[in-house]
């Protein structure tokens, strides 16, 4: 099914609407939304990125990696795929959880295709059914996506085909791996056919959505998932304060604020005697250089919100979920 221009415009992509209207392609040319669904650390993000052939989203081995809902865009002669990387879905233990489920849910609406991720080296659980049961109802194509492949035996990757096969009639389904890259392309190629034919939604020199703030802001909490453990990853948020990019003195300057909920989690993300805080700067500061092709100045300061992740207004202050 298409998407109508005029509500996407009006809820989500006023923003652009002024400067872009939808190009008018060949008549064999093709278009459309692909929303990827899925549990938490299913290979969502990963996907994408592989998918895209460059970091566009973040990835890590703790849930609620994923907080933003976002779009990148795979241009081809033929057609122009959109993706759409939602967070994970999970049992809501705060007001943020319920935020994020409530964006990946929002994501299913009025899309051509949904992706259903599944991580193919975990059991399929009850997580899993429930999110099937979700698509059911919805008329969009549906294709089944085994991600981690190359952890598995070809006997388990069928054993998983036929337990999936068994949940829904699917459109189609692609075993593959985001790491090795094998059997990527043979998914674009499926969600291609999949599509409808239709105009250009994006330009063709646009790769993703996001504002350049989030995507700064969650290259910075992507070091901080990766380093710590615990509680204090899902109690950290990141705000940039502000962001410059000097062409002729080939350097970004970026400062950031870290949030936390307790000053306990303040000292942890500082580390003794800085020592942390120097290392999620040093991090970041790499991952950002590649981004912007230029040096990066990056200045990282740490505060305490207390339970914002219980506060509504606060989370859609940072951004997450529906927020954004």
């Amino acid at each position: 099914m298409g998407i109508d221009l005029d509500e996407f415009f009006a809820n989500e992509g006023a923003h652009m609407a002024d400067s872009y209207a939808p190009s008018k392609e060949s008549d064999n040319f093709k278009s459309g939304f692909v929303t990827l669904v899925g549990r938490p650390n299913a290979g969502k993000s990963s996907l994408i990125n592989a998918i895209m052939g460059k970091k566009i989203a973040i990835t890590s081995n703790t849930a609620q990696t994923t907080r933003h809902r976002f779009r990148a865009v795979l241009n081809r002669p033929d057609f122009q795929l959109v993706l759409v990387d939602t967070p994970g879905l999970h049992k809501p233990h705060d007001a943020l959880g319920e935020e994020l489920n409530t964006s990946a849910l929002k994501a299913l609406e009025e899309v051509d295709v949904i992706a259903f991720v599944v991580d193919a080296s975990a059991e399929v659980g009850k997580g899993d059914r429930w999110v099937v049961e979700q698509l059911k109802h919805i008329p969009s194509k549906k294709i089944c996506v085994l991600t981690k492949t190359d952890k598995v035996s070809p006997e388990q990757i069928h054993a998983q085909r036929l337990l999936l096969d068994d949940l829904l009639t699917w459109d189609a389904m692609v075993g593959l791996s985001s790491k090795t890259g094998y059997n990527v392309e043979a998914f674009v190629e499926e969600v291609a056919l999949l599509l409808p034919y239709g105009p250009a939604w994006f330009p063709k020199d646009m790769e993703t959505d996001q504002p350049l703030e989030v995507i700064v802001a969650e290259f910075i909490r992507e070091k901080i998932l990766r380093d710590f453990r615990d509680d204090v990853p899902h109690a950290i948020g990141v705000a940039i304060e502000d962001l410059d990019i000097d062409e002729d003195s080939d350097l970004t300057s970026i400062y950031a604020t870290i949030y936390v909920e307790r000053e306990s989690q303040k000292g942890i993300i500082i580390g003794k005697g800085g020592s942390a805080i120097k290392r999620i700067g040093t991090k970041a500061r790499s991952d950002l250089e590649r981004f912007f092709g230029m040096r990066v100045y990056l200045d990282l300061q740490v505060k305490v919100k207390k339970n914002w992740r219980k506060d509504l207004n606060q989370i859609r202050k940072f951004g997450y979920g529906e927020g954004i």
